[in-house]
């Protein structure tokens, strides 16, 4: 198996990074190389760029109005614009909720969506965890009620993230109690303007909005919104959870935020210890062979072959890299990493009059990394998993 590029994808690596360089905000990639807050303009202002180049659905066909690029150029400009500074691009639409209406959405819905998916002009959100359903999705009780040409939804929804700048939920709803818990459950698209719709924020330990709680007190949803057979939305679930998995993977986020930690190190001269520099090794050798994995899995896809089933095993060494270059960061800014007043930070204080610009959102990032291993089903889930699906046992 071949991992190296060949010409024409070093060609089109070096026209997507020219395009980058020409066409992403600079006040953008200033606050994600440094960790600061990104705003919901800031990562909307990106998508519509995005979205003018066709670009937003990166990954779509033509068909759907995609580029049509295969798996290794998908991977070389996610790559290119994380090295870039881009933002993550918001993956609930294009990534997550917008396969699943081309492969089992209505004609009527794809129309309907998909331009202001790629647009970025749409903001959604994913409506799955429920509290005592998040791992064990299968275990949801939001429910959905039938009546005519309406289902009435009930229920709550949690950890649902930046939901408060939601235009439209997706959501897993039960529609059935009849058999194994996954057979009853259906896939709708609601419009979060809906009335009976309650959005309440939950505030988490480093004092950020980016999660919050989704209420449904009687939210009459269109049968038309259904995607695909009643019933059948757990098959559609899982389609969909196989691109989130994947995605949590980021290892083109951890290449760039270990050259970050590399510079808190030299900045705060820890760099030159061994023992120190020993971990950034040991980091940036789990991070090679974590796109190396990527890599084989593309390179099967681009050939045709049966890709490895290993989307379970990303998602864990993916995630567990993210918490290893943040709790990194923590230990190379000392005490300079303790939480600052977001306020003053937004307002333009950054702690340079003492040195410290770069050290300022660590702890934020600590704390938030603290979810990786959990959302997108569970580590210890993904083991069982992986275990059953790749090593057979």
């Amino acid at each position: 198996m071949d991992l190296n590029f060949t010409p024409d994808e070093l060609a089109f690596r070096d026209e997507i990074r020219a395009w980058v360089a020409a066409n992403l905000p600079k006040d953008i990639s200033h606050k994600v190389h440094n960790a600061l807050h990104l705003s919901k303009e800031d990562m909307q202002r990106w998508a519509r760029i995005l979205g003018k180049q066709g670009w937003h659905g990166w990954a779509w066909p033509k068909q759907f109005g995609g580029p049509g690029w295969n798996v290794i150029q998908r991977h070389l400009f996610e790559e290119e614009c994380a090295l870039a500074g881009a933002p993550r691009v918001v993956p609930f639409g294009p990534v997550m909720v917008a396969p699943v209406i081309m492969a089992f959405g209505s004609p009527e819905q794809q129309a309907r969506h998909l331009p202001g998916i790629m647009s970025g002009e749409v903001w959604w959100s994913q409506g799955y965890s429920e509290p005592g359903a998040g791992s064990d999705l299968a275990s949801l009780k939001t429910r959905a009620e039938r009546r005519g040409d309406v289902y009435v939804v009930n229920g709550q929804k949690t950890w649902t993230t930046l939901g408060q700048h939601g235009d439209w939920i997706f959501c897993l709803v039960r529609t059935s109690s009849e058999g194994k818990p996954q057979t009853g459950i259906s896939f709708l698209l609601i419009d979060m303007k809906s009335p009976g719709i309650t959005v309440r924020p939950i505030i988490t330990l480093d004092g950020s909005h980016e999660v919050n709680e989704v209420w449904f007190d009687n939210v009459e949803v269109p049968v038309e919104n259904r995607v695909g057979e009643e019933n059948k939305g757990w098959t559609y679930a899982k389609h969909l959870l196989a691109h989130e998995r994947t995605n949590i993977a980021d290892v083109n986020r951890a290449k760039r935020e270990l050259e970050r930690l590399k510079r808190i190190a030299r900045a705060e001269g820890v760099y030159e210890d061994t023992r120190f520099r020993d971990e950034i090794a040991r980091l940036e050798v789990d991070i090679v062979a974590l796109e190396m994995m990527v890599l084989r899995v593309l390179s099967a896809e681009k050939s045709g072959k049966a890709a490895l089933d290993v989307a379970g095993l990303l998602k864990i060494r993916g995630s567990e890299i993210q918490q290893r270059y943040s709790e990194l960061m923590m230990l190379a800014g000392g005490p300079w990493t303790l939480p600052f007043i977001q306020e003053a930070m937004e307002a333009g204080w950054q702690g340079d009059h003492v040195g410290a610009a770069h050290c300022a959102p660590l702890a934020a990032t600590y704390f938030n990394m603290r979810k990786t291993t959990i959302y997108g089903g569970s580590n210890e889930v993904q083991r069982n998993i992986v275990s059953a699906t790749v090593l057979g046992s």
